[in-house]
């Protein structure tokens, strides 16, 4: 599906991130018990609205404009993946890479986040969790890098496939 640019926003960032969806509910759980709750894994594009973003001071309205946030194309389950902290990530767009990685350089693991998230809210099964960009994102390119109308950006993950959105601009 695309990736539709707001008109209130000129600079529309991309993200490529794993994402791992939970299984079981979660509460309170010790790091070494996070990955019992780990229903499975897909990619996520966190799309970003940067000029939103800092001018509210805050992510809710850069990271939640219509279309963003895409996820899949599928989702595969826990134990297909014999290491999610060791899986190359990759995104095109523009007709190069901008971002290219492994999951084994995440500030956060998974357990760490289950953990960490699970001491202040439930986590239910469905709900998605993403953990984060490598370095490549276009606001910290000199110059900086935005999506535009016309580009198609492609995020591959080791095992999970590529993610593929173009974008256009809203009507």
């Amino acid at each position: 599906a695309p990736i539709v640019l707001p008109k209130a926003s000129q600079q529309v960032d991309y993200e490529a991130e794993l994402a791992f969806v939970i299984g079981k509910t979660a509460r309170n759980v010790p790091q070494e018990k996070a990955m019992e709750h780990v229903a499975g894994y897909t990619i996520c594009h966190d799309v970003s609205a940067r000029d939103l973003q800092f001018k509210d001071g805050q992510w809710v309205r850069g990271k939640s404009c219509d279309t963003f946030c895409p996820l899949g194309p599928t989702l595969v389950t826990a134990d297909e993946i014999a290491d999610p902290h060791d899986l190359d990530i990759e995104l095109r767009a523009k007709g190069q890479t901008l971002q290219k990685s492994n999951t084994k350089n995440l500030i956060f693991g998974i357990p760490h986040l289950v953990s960490f998230i699970s001491r202040t809210m439930t986590l239910n099964p469905g709900d998605i969790i993403s953990t984060g960009t490598p370095p490549g994102v276009g606001v910290f390119r000199k110059p900086p890098i935005f999506l535009a109308p016309g580009d198609v950006v492609e995020i591959t993950i080791a095992g999970l496939g590529t993610l593929r959105n173009p974008v256009v601009a809203e009507a």
